[in-house]
């Protein structure tokens, strides 16, 4: 099959697209969709201010019988459409704990000491500037980084950066996130009534219930939700805090193989007699496997990206520039101190709490990532908008308004100019010294379990090879049928080391079972990798007569083969490699594992060899960087996620992780 052919996608790529990566793709093309919106307010601003402030100012009223709930457009996109933002915010932030790097926690320290103390020195910095002066209260403008406008300006500026970057720089400000909108409502919020809080913060513990029960239908928490938000609308409270509650308690998990199978068994169940029920129950039971979390982001984020944060920016960044104003602006205090805050405080305390911490730890403690991607993460910090302009809009009126913004706007011009510079710089470093500075010497965590074991399992290429290719398959599998010529044109790579494990879905897959105890038969006769390879160009012919012949055509003894096959004497062995994969979330076919982390995206051989690529350059940097003893194995998150996902240490032997022999 030709490389134009293969357009294969794992099944968690086809059906579940890894979150983060899903998250950073989206963000980033979203940024030109923002970009252009702020263009487009400044344009309409400064050609007839007047029409731009009177469409915002238009009344939109919400009446049931004598209740009316009625806010200028400004105040419906500000705190109710935002309110989805900060749901996304929310729903990624938990995604991260329970699927991402987070769910090491110790790697949260870093990020989270980063994240306040990214917060606090612009603080400082707008307050030395302000201290004596009426701007002095809007000191909330200049501390939040707009993480997703960081996001996809990263991407635009930083071409060729690693995912690991932009993970870094992810992590490092949910925590400026959730800082913003506890200001928000601690300072930015007037005439707080304690009647509706209550009643919001009942409602909060009725949707908990309502999840505590086992409710997924998402029409049973639409009203909650609604009661909560308005409560604090009310109670002089930004509502937008609601939705990051919400957000936070969204449980991520992976599909369980138990349910999927299950819901083999409705969609069978429907083919047999096409009902309108079974056809719901069907669709239900598919629904049900994902997570709380997923569901919610499917619906909301590409909202969020590509209308609610535009709009928003439409609605905000409109200001009527002209040379005595800007002369104005530019020896205005308030301008001055978000410009610096940003530009200055940002990169300072990114850089100086990552190198900080890595010095007090002895290195226990240190940025995922190298020199280069904490100073583009420093640098890209600078970028604010989105709750910047929210507090602004709270904090400031008139003159000073307009003076955040044109802060605020400047800080982001400057910050992307600066990252542009950084990583321009890395990429005239010779290949190594590059690798270096944007990996660092972080460990991986390892999504593996248990560790390859070249005495079990079955092995093609050297044992010394610096990337180890694990394939989790199905013989019946059409997919792993595509991805076969993939990994036989991968194996030409002398430094490269595959692992076949077994995974046959036999809910959908009934010969899959047998034909993988075909292989183990063949293997006990020292015929693994023939069997194998016959197995994947014949998948449409796996009946126990073909396996028989197949075993003569290899040479086999088939007698000895045929009674195997029909005493099962090698289920035993297949159990084990299911645990494995059980073990480290896999629940589809074909999915991959390099170097122990889970490779997600498209099979094929472009995306695999830049994936091995990228593997070998980071084991070359491993075997020069100092072992790291805290290093530990953290299996993904499973079915019912909201358990502590525990950690299993890697120096332990295999069959004391469950690993069947």
């Amino acid at each position: 099959m030709t490389e134009t052919k293969m357009s294969g996608r794992t099944i968690w790529k086809r059906n579940l697209a890894p979150p983060l990566q899903a998250f950073l793709r989206t963000e980033s093309g979203s940024a030109g969709v923002l970009v252009a919106a702020i263009v487009a307010a400044l344009l309409w601003a400064n050609i007839d201010l007047d029409s731009y402030e009177a469409v915002w100012r238009t009344q939109l009223s919400l009446r049931l019988g004598h209740l009316e709930l009625s806010r200028d457009l400004h105040t419906w996109i500000n705190s109710g459409l935002m309110t989805l933002f900060f749901l996304v915010v929310g729903l990624e932030t938990r995604r991260e704990f329970d699927l991402g790097d987070l769910r090491d926690r110790r790697r949260f320290v870093l990020p989270s000491v980063a994240g306040v103390i990214g917060m606090l020195i612009p603080v400082l910095i707008f307050l030395a500037i302000n201290h004596s002066g009426p701007g002095a209260h809007g000191w909330g403008v200049a501390m939040s980084t707009d993480t997703a406008l960081a996001l996809g300006l990263l991407a635009l500026l930083g071409r060729g950066v690693p995912d690991r970057v932009r993970i870094f720089l992810l992590t490092v400000f949910v925590v400026d996130d959730l800082i913003a909108l506890i200001v928000i409502a601690l300072v930015y919020s007037d005439d707080i009534k304690m009647m509706p809080i209550v009643v919001a913060v009942a409602a909060f513990a009725v949707m908990l219930a309502i999840r505590a029960a086992g409710v997924r239908r998402g029409s049973a928490y639409v009203p909650v939700a609604i009661v909560m938000w308005g409560a604090l609308l009310v109670s002089g409270v930004d509502p937008v805090v609601a939705g990051l509650a919400i957000g936070l308690t969204a449980f991520a998990y992976s599909p369980g193989r138990a349910e999927l199978e299950q819901v083999s068994g409705l969609f069978r169940s429907f083919r047999e007699q096409p009902t309108p029920k079974l056809a719901r129950s069907a669709s239900i039971g598919l629904a049900n496997t994902l997570s709380p979390n997923d569901r919610l982001q499917r619906i909301y984020l590409p909202w969020s990206s590509y209308v609610i944060v535009p709009l928003f920016g439409l609605a905000n960044a409109g200001i009527s520039i002209d040379g005595p104003f800007l002369a104005r602006a530019f020896a205005s205090p308030v301008t001055w101190g978000v410009l610096l805050a940003y530009v200055v405080g940002k990169p300072l305390a990114v850089i100086g709490t990552s190198a900080g911490l890595t010095w007090i730890s002895r290195g226990r403690i240190r940025p995922a990532v190298g020199w280069a991607g904490v100073l583009g993460s420093g640098t890209i910090a600078g970028v604010s908008f989105t709750v910047s302009l929210l507090i602004a809009s709270l904090a400031f009126t008139g003159d000073q308004l307009a003076e955040a913004k044109v802060g605020v706007l400047s800080a982001a011009i400057v910050s992307s100019a600066l990252t542009w510079i950084a990583f321009r710089v890395t990429n005239m470093l010779p290949s190594d010294k590059r690798t270096r500075a944007l990996f660092g010497e972080m460990t991986e965590l390892v999504d593996l379990i248990p560790d390859v074991d070249e005495t079990r399992d079955h092995v093609r290429g050297p044992a010394d090879a610096s990337v180890t290719l694990v394939q989790y398959g199905d013989f019946q599998c059409p997919y792993c049928g595509k991805a076969e010529p993939v990994v036989r044109e991968l194996l030409g790579h002398a430094d490269l080391r595959y692992v076949w494990r077994h995974l046959p879905l036999s809910d959908v897959h009934p010969q899959a079972r047998l034909a993988a105890e075909a292989t183990e038969a063949a293997a006990a006769q020292g015929k693994f990798w023939q069997m194998h390879d016959l197995l994947l160009e014949h998948q449409d012919k796996l009946n126990i007569p073909d396996l028989v012949k197949y075993a003569g055509d290899l040479g086999l003894n088939q007698k000895r083969f045929h009674d195997d096959l029909i005493s099962h004497a090698h289920a035993g062995r297949i159990e084990s490699d299911i645990d494995s994969a059980d073990s480290s979330g896999v629940s589809g076919t074909p999915t991959f594992f390099i170097n122990g982390r889970r490779h997600y995206g498209a099979y094929d051989i472009t995306a695999l060899t830049a994936a091995i690529r990228m593997a070998r350059a980071r084991a070359r940097l491993g075997r020069e960087a100092p072992a790291d003893p805290e290093n530990k194995r953290v299996p993904l998150a499973r079915q019912h996620a909201g358990q502590p996902v525990p950690v299993v240490d890697q120096a332990r032997p295999a069959s004391r992780r469950g690993w069947r022999r």
